[in-house]
């Protein structure tokens, strides 16, 4: 009985030192720029956190750089007075409702029409999906004025409810535009399959497409979230009997120039619950980006 021989392996090429000093040499400028550019990113941010954690009397003769030299001068009061104020504890849960109710119905709605727009055939369907790309072009500036004339008219000018709506009326075209993409990029066949083997279309949305979809979802939610967050324009025209945290902190700083105790912590809140919403979604964020560039 013939024994079978042994499997024959190849090493792998390793890269001898002077490719790897030349690799190294190569991608140094790149890392360089990169490196530069992060430190540029990470100062002011830096700065608003030394900032924040400074008493005023201290901010009012130096600037933040003075705590290399004297660390003792930290402080976490600032923040302390920062959940006793009323006022900015109530507008950072405004925001949040805000951010987070427009972020829910824009990736509901998107989803679902995206989907449509992708998989189900009615009468009209290109045109629609081309008014969609046109209302991709439209200022959010010009709808300003007769939004708010038509919710005074409705009678929810001021309120929570109605940032929320003007902000899901125009995060709606781009995330159809992005999911519809990504949904048609799906293969057929699997549709094909669930269809044959008696799925409904409201199963095939939800167990299939929405699993699927994840990444490009996630992107989405990503975006409109720290859109809406950072919005400080139709805060202002909108806002009457609601206060945002972007409205507060600008009406702070225009009527109490001097309060930098209350405004920097306050700033620095704003901008870091958001970051961590980055970062806590960053996997599906790369994920969503990257999404239908390989076949």
């Amino acid at each position: 009985m013939a024994v079978a021989a042994p499997p024959i392996t190849i090493p792998a090429p390793t890269d001898s030192v002077s490719a790897k000093i030349l690799r190294a040499v190569a991608r140094a400028p790149v890392r360089i720029v990169l490196a530069v550019l992060g430190v540029l990113w990470l100062v002011p941010t830096f700065g608003l956190f030394i900032t924040s954690i400074l008493p005023q009397s201290t901010l009012a003769s130096k600037g933040w750089w003075q705590i290399a030299s004297k660390p003792s001068l930290a402080t976490f009061s600032n923040y302390s007075a920062l959940f006793h104020n009323s006022g900015l504890v109530a507008a950072l849960k405004t925001t949040a409702y805000i951010a987070v109710g427009n972020t829910l119905l824009v990736v509901i709605l998107g989803a679902m029409a995206g989907y449509a727009l992708a998989w189900l055939d009615f009468p009209g369907r290109d045109w629609v999906f081309i008014g969609i790309i046109g209302l991709l072009v439209v200022p959010l500036q010009m709808a300003l004025i007769p939004m708010f004339k038509l919710y005074d008219i409705v009678g929810i000018s001021g309120t929570t409810f109605s940032i929320i709506l003007f902000h899901v009326a125009f995060g709606l075209p781009f995330a159809i535009f992005l999911l519809r993409n990504f949904f048609v990029g799906i293969p057929k066949d699997i549709l094909e399959s669930a269809r044959i083997d008696g799925a409904s279309e409201l199963w095939i949305f939800l167990k299939l497409m929405l699993p699927l979809g994840l990444p490009a979802i996630a992107s989405l939610a990503i975006f409109q979230f720290l859109w809406t967050w950072n919005d400080l324009l139709v805060a202002l025209v909108m806002a009457r009997n609601t206060t945002p945290i972007t409205v507060d902190i600008f009406s702070q700083l225009r009527q109490f120039g001097s309060n930098i105790d209350i405004i920097a912590p306050a700033s620095f809140m704003s901008m870091i619950i958001p970051l961590g919403v980055f970062f806590a979604f960053q996997r599906y964020f790369v994920q969503g980006l990257l999404a239908g560039s390989v076949k």
